[in-house]
């Protein structure tokens, strides 16, 4: 088999690229007890646009993982162009350790029969590119899908919070005026 798992229309806003000093992830899950980080992940992807209409299609493992395939998608060409991405591995994950194989690389050799070899292309094809008239779903054996992790850090801002915020700070500077005032007498 040549893809062992994979992720579906993930979202762009929210891959954690990290900040100085913390390393950003690419987290996805099975399960809650699941956490598996795909940054390192091999394969091909296909970028979307915020209608879900394919725009790029494009390998990772040559020269960038997955990881840095799409963070140099946020500033080549196609910056402003994709919303989603969807993601077929070729690294297996560790059932123990939750980590990515080592065994599994671009010089790795895969004997696979033909038959296999168009089942997961139209596999890979039916599940990136959803069409109406395919009745089907992709027919692999093994293949798991991971959908993507969120972390509080990447979580949407809602007009709420930005409300509250406001209301905090507002109060503060209400404060601090106060005692500005007090220190003048």
């Amino acid at each position: 088999m040549l893809i062992r798992n994979f992720g579906h229309l993930w979202q762009r806003k929210y891959i954690n690229y990290g900040r100085p000093r913390v390393r950003g992830h690419l987290k996805g899950y099975r399960t809650k007890a699941s956490e598996v980080d795909f940054r390192d992940q091999i394969g091909i992807y296909v970028l979307f646009d915020k209608d879900l209409v394919p725009v790029y299609i494009g390998q990772a493992g040559r020269n960038k993982r997955l990881f840095g395939r799409l963070h140099q998608h946020e500033n080549d060409h196609l910056w402003n162009r994709w919303e989603h991405f969807s993601w077929f591995g070729f690294r297996r994950v560790n059932k123990s350790s939750r980590q990515l194989s080592l065994f599994d690389t671009l010089d790795k050799t895969f004997k696979i029969s033909g038959t296999l070899v168009l089942n997961e292309i139209e596999g890979a094809l039916i599940t990136a590119l959803e069409p109406k008239l395919n009745k089907q779903g992709a027919r692999w054996k093994d293949v798991e899908e991971y959908y993507q992790l969120i972390d509080d850090e990447m979580e949407d801002v809602t007009a709420g919070d930005v409300l509250d915020s406001n209301a905090r700070l507002e109060k503060l500077i209400t404060g601090l005026g106060k005692k500005l005032s007090k220190r003048k007498r």
